[in-house]
């Protein structure tokens, strides 16, 4: 390697570093990165904004972005209220109940949203409802933020790593609900069985106050029923199109922008405010990133470690599907699981061909990367984004949880969810074939 790519290795691990540290925030550390490596040479514009390889992917970008608007336009119908307090009647008030029907629906959200910013509209209806049950908040907060991670892997829009692996390996909506929906599905059942040993100290029954919480009515958070209804149509055109789009011929990108903008105009609400809801600094995180690996692509470092991986696990594929499920679940503890993908894919792509599966979308050591790095990121606070916003709405509120708070939780929660998907893995792919 030259000396340009020995540079920039130490760029990208300085950044890095400084990402899962929190020392700066990511977003500075990101894009501060990105710069140094225009300005040293190892990118330029070329690459860095039109290079399909080694740029920005704005397939990634806007489909967040359509998502990102799809609901911001929602929240403001008061849906996600209803649902919150339809759950707690329906659970006639028992804590462990409640929590089962939220983590359901966390899940199931994030599976057709994406895992963040099913968070983020959760998040706060949790605080009313524990409150008025008067429950300790912090257990739900978490078991949400765990189920967002397991619900998330079962599609293609679900975790923002997915996203990256689809681009990468030019998967499609359907490949990941094929392939990873039914593990989820099993990893969920297990996932609530956990909840109830791990935070059976936290379920109170209270019934002066359940009493109180079944008088409130649900409807009344309706605050617009003309847009919730064109919301739900735009939301199920999508949903629906993602599922299609192999045969509308239409990238998930292109489906979510319309969706997102189509949803917009017929809203009626003003833009800038709807604008305001967009997590433009996770866009411009991804932009830093993707500028930051291009880079390492740029210069020769990706191709060197993927012909040193292949090497490896050359003709042991089992070998090489264990590595990948079981070092993306410790790496993406250990960091956020976002740029570890990004960084990732590009030599599982190099190890599929090395496998001799050329370019098949559907190689196992696509599904491995995706498990291990969504399902790792729940083992600590700092594994997956939306773990980071869980612990950043709770201090907003007074209630603080703190890295280790979490990650006793979920690193029971990840290691048992890794260890049931490697068997999945091996009986599906290499048994059943």
């Amino acid at each position: 390697m030259t000396a340009i790519s020995w540079i920039a290795i130490v760029v990208f691990i300085i950044a890095y570093a400084l990402i899962a540290t929190e020392k700066i925030h990511r977003v500075a550390a990101a894009v501060g990165g990105a710069v140094i490596m225009l300005i040293i040479g190892a990118t330029d514009a070329e690459h860095a904004f039109f290079s399909e390889e080694a740029g920005i992917d704005w397939n990634v970008i806007f489909l967040l972005l359509g998502m990102m608007l799809i609901v911001s336009v929602l929240k403001r119908t008061g849906a996600f209220e209803y649902v919150a307090i339809w759950s707690v009647k329906q659970a006639k008030g028992r804590p462990f109940r409640v929590m089962v029907i939220l983590v359901l629906v966390t899940a199931v959200a994030s599976a057709v949203l994406d895992n963040v910013t099913t968070v983020l509209l959760i998040a706060p209806v949790t605080f009313l409802v524990c409150e008025r049950l008067a429950v300790p908040v912090i257990p739900f907060l978490i078991a949400e933020a765990l189920a967002s991670n397991i619900g998330g892997t079962a599609t293609l829009v679900g975790d923002p790593p997915n996203i990256i692996i689809a681009s990468r390996a030019d998967l499609s909506y359907n490949d990941f609900l094929v392939h990873l929906a039914p593990i989820v599905l099993v990893l969920m059942v297990v996932f609530v069985g956990l909840c109830r040993v791990l935070f059976r100290s936290s379920f109170r029954y209270d019934p002066d106050r359940v009493e109180r919480i079944m008088a409130l009515r649900e409807r009344e958070t309706i605050r617009d029923r003309r847009l919730l209804i064109v919301s739900l149509v735009v939301l199920t055109m999508v949903t629906a199109a993602f599922v299609l789009h192999t045969v509308l011929h239409l990238e998930p990108s292109v489906v979510a922008i319309i969706g997102g903008l189509a949803l917009l105009a017929l809203s009626r609400l003003e833009p800038v405010e709807v604008a305001k809801d967009v997590e433009w600094p996770t866009l411009v995180f991804f932009a830093g990133l993707f500028v930051m690996v291009g880079a390492l692509v740029n210069t020769g470092v990706i191709e060197t470690v993927s012909r040193n991986a292949a090497d490896a696990v050359d003709g042991r594929p089992l070998l090489a599907t264990g590595a990948l499920l079981g070092g993306s679940a410790v790496l993406s503890a250990i960091v956020d699981n976002i740029p570890y993908v990004a960084t990732m894919s590009p030599v599982v792509a190099e190890l599929v061909a090395a496998d001799g599966g050329g370019k098949d979308p559907t190689h196992v050591f696509w599904w491995a990367l995706a498990l291990g790095a969504d399902l790792g990121g729940n083992a600590t606070a700092v594994g997956a984004s939306a773990n980071v916003v869980i612990l950043g709405l709770a201090e907003r509120a007074g209630t603080r949880i703190s890295f280790w708070e979490f990650t006793k939780y979920g690193l029971v929660v990840a290691t048992v969810t890794i260890i049931l998907a490697a068997p999945y893995l091996w009986l599906r792919y290499f048994v059943l074939g």
